[in-house]
């Protein structure tokens, strides 16, 4: 008969692991199967049943049924089966009821290692199946320590990883520090689930949005696409499914308090949202805003867009070290190749010839871009280094006047640069 506090410790585990009953009574079955192979011989095959309601187990031995016995351990008469059950007959497999010695130190010792082991895996596959279906979700935990780069971070029952491929380099944490993170993934391994989380992926930028605004979260407006850098510099793209809502106003916010609540978990990254057009030709320009653009033609066998620039906006329209046209790019899904009109039309040649002096620079602006402030050097030595043109960008303005728009290039790249971006 089973020890009547037994029933009381099932009771106290099931609640505190969260580990269903009859899991807990296969590890103790399991238990004390082994400790009764202690008792009996190594070559005797042994089963224990335990009853579920008076935890009460009996010990059982398979052998089979045979005319001549040539090993006691596993075989038995077809007399004495037939004591046992009227129809057996010689092969059958009877399960032979047996009596063991009292367990010995050796053999609870085993039953208590098998019990907390199966406890072990039975936790482990609770933590495992609660967290695997919160995979795209967004988690929130407690940084307990670094380990090589990797932060590990304490988000209730399991300890979750935050490898360094997937932290983003603005951000900084030590150990103590609250954290919010995307869950990308959940794989079993001999030490338990691992949880793997991240601060660099685009599906973190798409989740604070929808927790941000309640738009996005009862599908008013949807997020059509998100291109991202950690850490730089993100584009998202946005659509409405009600005429009467502005995705991109209701993303930013009353005063961007929405946008800012975003850029401020992002510890300051730079997020353009621009309008969602099925148009790749309006899409584009919407991408690359707030360079001005002259031309866009589209090439849809080879999924190219050429963008054609002035000459003074190259720079803009490219960003600094091609991140504005890489990041559009990504957002669209097309290559996007960015030439400014001079280089296209070779224009920059004939004026060079037209001036008669080498290093003299046409300073014309195009008529419908805006001036640009260029500063030309005054006549130098003719056996002096050729001079160098000094441009002043103006100031880039988003058609909407929305302060997360304007903010999408750096105008540091070379005026002369060629953006072709795969």
């Amino acid at each position: 008969m089973a020890d009547a506090n037994l029933q009381v410790i099932l009771q106290q585990l099931e609640a505190e692991k969260s580990i269903d009953r009859d899991k807990l009574l296969e590890a103790i079955r399991t238990a004390l199967e082994s400790a009764a192979r202690k008792c009996f011989h190594p070559k005797a095959e042994i089963v224990v049943e335990v009853d579920p309601v008076s935890l009460a187990f009996k010990v059982f031995e398979i052998r089979e049924v045979a005319e001549h016995v040539t090993d006691d351990t596993r075989e038995i008469s077809v007399e004495e089966a037939q004591t046992l059950n009227a129809e057996a007959e010689p092969g059958d497999r009877l399960k032979v009821p047996a009596e063991p010695k009292d367990f010995g130190r050796i053999a609870a010792q085993t039953a208590k290692q098998v019990i907390i082991q199966k406890l072990k895996d039975a936790e482990r596959e609770n933590v495992y199946d609660e967290f695997k279906q919160r995979e795209g979700e967004m988690v929130t935990g407690v940084v307990k320590r670094i380990s090589h780069g990797n932060i590990i971070v304490s988000i209730g029952r399991a300890d979750a990883v935050l490898p360094i491929r997937e932290q983003s380099p603005r951000e900084n944490f030590k150990p103590g520090d609250r954290i919010r993170a995307y869950l990308v993934e959940v794989e079993k391994s001999p030490r338990g689930p691992q949880v793997v989380l991240s601060r660099a992926c685009s599906d973190l930028v798409r989740t604070l949005f929808e927790l941000e605004v309640p738009e996005i979260y009862d599908g008013t407006v949807e997020i059509k696409g998100v291109a991202r850098e950690a850490g730089n510099r993100t584009k998202i793209a946005v659509a409405s499914n009600d005429a009467n809502v502005d995705p991109v106003g209701a993303c930013v916010g009353m005063k961007g308090s929405r946008v800012r609540a975003v850029v401020e978990e992002l510890y300051g990254e730079k997020i353009d949202i621009v309008r969602w057009s099925d148009n790749p030709v309006e899409m584009c320009s919407n991408a690359l805003n707030p360079a001005d653009i002259l031309d866009i033609s589209v090439d849809e066998a080879n999924n190219v867009i050429l963008v054609v620039v002035p000459h003074d906006q190259l720079s803009l329209a490219i960003g600094k070290r091609g991140q504005n046209a890489r990041l559009a790019s990504k957002l669209m899904g097309w290559n996007i190749d960015i030439k400014s009109d001079v280089e296209l039309t070779g224009e920059g040649a004939a004026n060079a010839a037209a001036g008669g002096s080498e290093g003299k620079i046409a300073a014309t602006p195009e008529p419908d871009t805006p001036d640009a402030d260029v500063t030309e050097p005054a006549p130098a030595d003719p056996n002096s280094p050729e001079p160098v043109a000094v441009v002043n960008e103006p100031e880039a303005v988003h058609e909407d006047g929305l302060e997360p728009e304007t903010d999408l290039a750096d105008k540091d790249g070379d005026d002369k640069t060629r953006g072709e971006i795969a």
